[in-house]
């Protein structure tokens, strides 16, 4: 089985083989950089970008089971492609489902100022389902340590955010883009949800279900 991933950084490949379950799981990736930076020029998702978003992630259906945007950020984009014979899913939306399941506070953590509409708007809809309580906070300066390619650093911030609400009180703690992963093995307060893995097992129950695949 085969889930194509449309990722906009480079490094994601990595983060998500690594999340990848042991099986007949393969993955083909296709980063588009271009996207995100088109967004973060533009101050956010246009309609000119989303549909540009849309053609990519429709251009990865050929050959594969499932279709899985990784860029919170593009995250809307899918909606356009709703009805489709193929399920092409966002990364993101598995992980609001499993944060905000069962209630409680939950503090969702970003970096990306581009992020925080797209993700608040994501977990404020799933949460309406559920009753939990849901704080959208940015890290300051963290993107600016990924951006300049200081990943070690960029992990600590985003780790210290973490431990940070989950002392005070978050029951708990979402990282909300696929590029923070690397940041929940270095906290020490509790472990934050990730959407790689979740976002992964989301598209392979997805991919199985169309084919009739039990399992």
């Amino acid at each position: 089985m085969r889930i194509a991933c449309l990722h906009t950084i480079a490094s994601n490949v990595a983060v998500f083989e690594a999340a990848r379950p042991v099986g007949d799981i393969a993955l083909r990736h296709e980063v588009r950089a271009d996207l995100l930076e088109a967004t973060e020029r533009s101050g956010g998702l246009t309609e000119e970008i989303a549909a540009q978003v849309a053609e990519a992630l429709a251009g990865l259906a050929s050959g594969a089971e499932a279709v899985l945007l990784t860029c919170s950020t593009l995250g809307p984009s899918v909606a356009r492609l709703a009805g489709a014979a193929l399920p092409v899913l966002r990364v993101d939306a598995a992980l609001a489902a499993g944060a905000v399941r069962g209630g409680g506070r939950v503090v969702v953590l970003c970096a990306a100022e581009t992020t925080l509409g797209p993700t608040g708007a994501l977990f404020e809809e799933a949460a309406a389902e559920t009753g939990a309580m849901v704080e959208l906070r940015r890290v300051p300066s963290a993107w600016d340590a990924f951006k300049a390619g200081r990943i070690a650093a960029y992990h600590e911030m985003i780790a210290k955010a973490a431990d940070a609400a989950f002392r005070e009180g978050a029951d708990k703690v979402a990282l909300a883009q696929a590029s923070m992963a690397g940041a929940a093995a270095l906290c020490r307060e509790g472990r934050p949800v990730e959407s790689p893995a979740v976002g992964l097992a989301e598209a392979i129950v997805a991919a199985r279900r169309r084919a009739g695949i039990a399992g």
